[in-house]
């Protein structure tokens, strides 16, 4: 008896994974087996960088922040702990905005801080 395979299927699952790599270099685009493992290897990087990215824009925000309150005299950890003790809820990438567009909006934040 001879052995009963889902030939259509295989070659549907292969034709739509081997068009995904479209663009790739070499064999990577149309070898099977190198095209699976680079697709795959693809889907996770991207998994890991969808987090990474997140990671990265913070520590941007905070960086903008940071140099933006030194030239008033304070650190970037003083400038947040006085947000938070003032209640004035500000997100990082608001804040990181507003110092880069907008640095006489910053300063009013600043000035309203430093008052006591």
């Amino acid at each position: 008896m001879s052995r009963s395979v889902n030939k259509v299927a295989a070659r549907r699952r292969r034709k739509k994974l081997l068009s995904k790599t479209k663009g790739y270099f070499g064999a990577r685009k149309n070898v099977w087996t190198v095209a699976k493992n680079t697709w795959e290897k693809g889907q996770t990087y991207a998994y890991r960088d969808r987090r990474n990215k997140k990671r990265n824009f913070r520590s941007l925000w905070i960086m903008r922040i940071n140099a933006a309150v030194r030239q008033y005299g304070m650190s970037y950890s003083q400038f947040m702990g006085e947000l938070n003790k003032k209640n004035i809820i500000i997100s990082r990438k608001v804040l990181a905005d507003i110092a880069m567009n907008e640095p006489d909006a910053f300063k009013a934040i600043v000035d309203e801080i430093k008052d006591k």
